[in-house]
């Protein structure tokens, strides 16, 4: 375990993946100064020519100079690594991660589903290991630019015991550059938390052809799937010891209602052709639940309903 103090204080970040997520959290951390380096790809000439510009609720800012960079080589050794792009990209953390590490550098995660942070420790070590779950309705328009439109919460934790303080701590920074942060005991409780919203409405509007989650709503019989589905994930939770309350189910649908035709990211990903997070939003939920003995029929209708569209 690393020798780290409660008041352990990162002072440089590396993001890894500049979509919306990314580019958000990203640039809220270097708006209220820090020393935050993005690793881009598509969107590299935007943001050097441009800059970042975020549209958001919690109010508009403008950033002229992001630090973004084409490799981790360039960026270097950092005290946090912040993972946000897609599961799909995984198989390059081989080669992205080692050189963004130094000895105390910590890893966070913010990636959907189940599976992310034990790629990450494969590679990085256990012991340098977070994971944490973004609550918000949040798209990249385009290049460099990116609308926030409801919520913005992180909760994270330690992906095993880990050092004494050191979510709280992340938390409290991210707080401070207007993130809405919260440090969790329970990490994979909060995973499977997220994924009541997640298998439902991503999953559905992949497997209905590409559709919002307004148009998801309209439906009293495609509702009601939804509603099965949170119980099938909650079951799932219960049963692997995590006690989530089915009351999820009713504030899951309700805080979706006022978000409007928003695009969940598998159904961005869908309707542009890109790679879907299967494994870890569908797949592994649905193998470790049946491992734990649950019954899940209609998580496996719909996987295969979102394989058949692949």
């Amino acid at each position: 375990m690393l020798d780290l103090a409660v008041n352990w204080n990162f002072q440089s970040v590396a993001v890894v993946g500049a979509g919306a997520v990314g580019l958000y959290y990203g640039g809220r951390l270097a708006e209220a100064g820090g020393d935050v380096r993005f690793l881009v790809r598509s969107d590299y000439e935007a943001l050097k020519s441009h800059g970042l510009r975020v549209d958001s609720v919690h109010g508009n800012f403008h950033l002229p100079a992001p630090q973004v960079f084409k490799s981790s080589e360039e960026i270097g050794p950092v005290d946090l690594v912040i993972v946000t792009w897609k599961a799909t990209a995984n198989d390059h953390l081989t080669e992205v991660l080692p050189p963004l590490l130094h000895g105390e550098t910590e890893v966070l995660t913010l990636q959907n589903g189940l599976g992310n942070c034990e790629a990450v420790a494969a590679i990085a070590g256990p012991q340098r290991v977070l994971g944490g779950q973004c609550f918000v309705c949040i798209n990249r328009i385009g290049p460099g630019h990116v609308k926030h439109l409801a919520g913005g919460k992180i909760t994270l934790g330690e992906w095993q015991a880990g050092v004494p303080g050191r979510a709280a701590e992340i938390a409290r920074r991210f707080k401070e550059a207007n993130i809405p942060g919260t440090a969790v005991d329970d990490l994979e409780r909060a995973q499977w938390e997220k994924l009541v919203w997640n298998i439902p409405f991503n999953g559905l509007s992949v497997a209905e052809g590409g559709v919002t989650t307004d148009v998801l709503l309209a439906s009293a019989e495609t509702e009601a799937e939804m509603r099965t589905l949170m119980a099938e994930t909650i079951a799932a939770a219960r049963a692997l010891g995590h006690p989530l309350d089915d009351s999820l189910i009713d504030f899951n649908i309700d805080r979706t209602r006022p978000m409007g035709p928003y695009r969940t990211s598998s159904m961005i990903d869908f309707t542009e052709g890109r790679e879907i997070e299967v494994g870890p939003i569908w797949r592994e939920p649905l193998r470790r639940g049946q491992t734990a003995g649950v019954a899940m029929p209609h998580l496996e209708n719909l996987l295969a309903r979102i394989e058949a569209r692949l």
